[in-house]
């Protein structure tokens, strides 16, 4: 069967582009690798989802020595959404331009933030962010309020605001998507539960692409979505310059799928290697590369997840509602860029027993959790044509991987036990204070970019502004791939703004 467009992949770019084009009256085929989540009690069982990987990929990846490991990526209707945090913040205004660090230099990109601002404003709105203008002292310029009002602190939290608040720092409401009516709790899908960083939403509360984007497009005559169906190759005529199918694994069986226009949403990595394993005559090594840079590039926030444990015990359900920012651009000892800091969700035993010895008895963990505080630091990493995606003859995935930019990281980290110091006498009390800090390895894959940057010049980039293959003319990529360089936030809203935006581009 033939279709006007055929969109791979239903995450954030996906499942973002397939929303915006569904009102275009084209005939469109959706291909999701995984299956619809079960919504089950599981969802919300910490020891389900970060002891025993209940929903973790049946696959192995290797890193650059070639040891195996298995991939913090979800393949389901909606992608890595169905777990992220929900977390989405706008690039800086200052990121679109040419950055130096500590380990070198980040470089501009071929659009400016003013490119992105009106799709920015338009991805809030779609995902009903939470959030309040003006507190965040590196919050790019924007004139409209968020969608939705800032999700609000809880007293224990809001504790950690003014102590924070007195060292002079500007703590601000952490941007969330999430479908919560404070004001009328009757009407509201969000419960404000404590499992919903690193959760599926057993309630449809959170902002994912499966929710916000592909259920409502279940019902429309032009769209079809198959599930459980893996994209193997994009196949083109003979010129090579068109893709005319994309060869799908269905069970048992393989199927061809034939369309006037593709576009692949597999997230960074996966896009890579569908690319790659797309070779032909025309395309020795692979689809789009002649500049050799598919799959190169690769890039994942240098990102650590901190526990501070105290004496005082920890009542909050919804925790992830504080961003700190005074530190992103530069520090009073720092003259270059060390990054983002937020809460993160409520922590659970569970969560602490996924690290911890075999050995560690229950209710340890359990009073260990119930005086824990998370948080999140993010630094950004820098491209380096050597961090990359590559395939072997059987097409498995190996992701060669060398940190980057670690000072930053490093005096980030010292900032941040520097702000748990300034709070010591209010919530964390020597000698029963513990940081237990985290560098979230290879496997975590979750803010993945970089791997098919966009470009003015075929020979410098892979994508053209408009995140068309330079070398085919029918071929376009909206997940994070063709982000040239990070940033310090998280990547999500600048991908679901890009997908709005080329949306836009195929519509004209």
């Amino acid at each position: 069967m033939r279709y006007d467009i055929i969109v791979i992949g239903t995450g954030a770019g996906g499942g973002t582009i397939a929303h915006q084009l569904a009102d275009s009256g084209k005939k469109i085929l959706i291909l999701e690798r995984g299956d619809f989540l079960p919504n089950e009690k599981e969802n919300w069982d910490a020891s389900a989802v970060f002891k025993e990987g209940r929903y973790n990929p049946d696959e192995t990846w290797k890193d650059k020595n070639g040891k195996e490991f298995t991939p913090g990526q979800h393949y389901f209707v909606g992608g890595n959404t169905k777990f992220y945090g929900a977390a989405l913040l706008r690039l800086r205004e200052t990121d679109f331009g040419e950055i130096k660090h500590f380990g070198g230099t980040s470089p501009a990109w071929p659009l400016t933030y003013q490119d992105f601002q009106p799709y920015y404003q338009r991805a809030e709105e779609l995902y009903h962010v939470h959030g309040n203008r003006g507190e965040d002292p590196t919050e790019p310029p924007e004139k409209n309020p968020y969608p939705e009002p800032a999700v609000s602190h809880e007293p224990f939290v809001n504790e950690i605001v003014e102590s924070i608040q007195k060292e002079g720092l500007k703590p601000f409401h952490l941007p969330l998507g999430i479908r919560l009516k404070e004001d009328d709790r009757e009407k509201s899908l969000c419960v404000r539960c404590d499992t919903c960083d690193g959760f599926p939403c057993i309630v449809d509360a959170k902002s994912d692409a499966h929710r916000i984007c592909i259920d409502p497009l279940l019902d429309n005559p032009n769209i079809t979505l198959i599930t459980k169906a893996r994209a193997l190759k994009l196949h083109t005529d003979e010129s090579g310059k068109k893709v005319t199918s994309v060869e799908v694994e269905l069970g048992e069986k393989r199927e061809h799928f034939e369309a006037e226009t593709f576009i692949v949403s597999c997230g960074a990595i996966n896009s890579a290697r569908l690319l790659l394993a797309s070779k032909n005559e025309k395309h020795p090594n692979g689809l789009a590369n002649s500049s050799d840079l598919v799959g190169r590039n690769y890039m994942c926030h240098n990102n650590s997840a901190i526990v501070a444990i105290g004496r005082k015990k920890n009542p909050v359900s919804f925790q992830k509602t504080i961003g700190i920012n005074d530190y992103y651009h530069n520090a009073k000892d720092s003259e270059f860029p060390l990054g983002h800091i937020q809460l993160l969700g409520k922590v659970k035993e569970g969560m602490l027993e996924a690290d911890a010895p075999f050995f560690t008895p229950y209710q340890v963990l359990k009073g260990m959790a119930d005086h824990a505080v998370g948080w999140w630091i993010t630094s950004e990493d820098l491209p380096n044509p050597d961090n990359r995606v590559t395939i072997d003859d059987n097409e498995n995935v190996t992701l060669s991987y060398t940190e980057n930019n670690m000072e930053a990281h490093s005096r980030l980290y010292k900032k941040f036990k520097d702000i748990l110091n300034m709070m010591g006498q209010h919530l964390f009390h020597f000698p029963s204070k513990a940081y237990l800090r985290k560098k979230i390895p290879i496997a975590g894959v979750a803010h993945q970019v970089g791997t098919l940057k966009f470009g003015t010049d075929p020979k410098t980039s892979v994508l053209n502004t408009n995140c068309k293959c330079h070398d085919l003319d029918n071929l376009y990529v909206v997940d994070g791939s063709f982000f040239p360089s990070a940033g310090a936030v998280n990547p999500a809203l600048t991908i679901i703004a890009n997908a709005i935006r080329v949306a836009d581009h195929l519509k004209c």
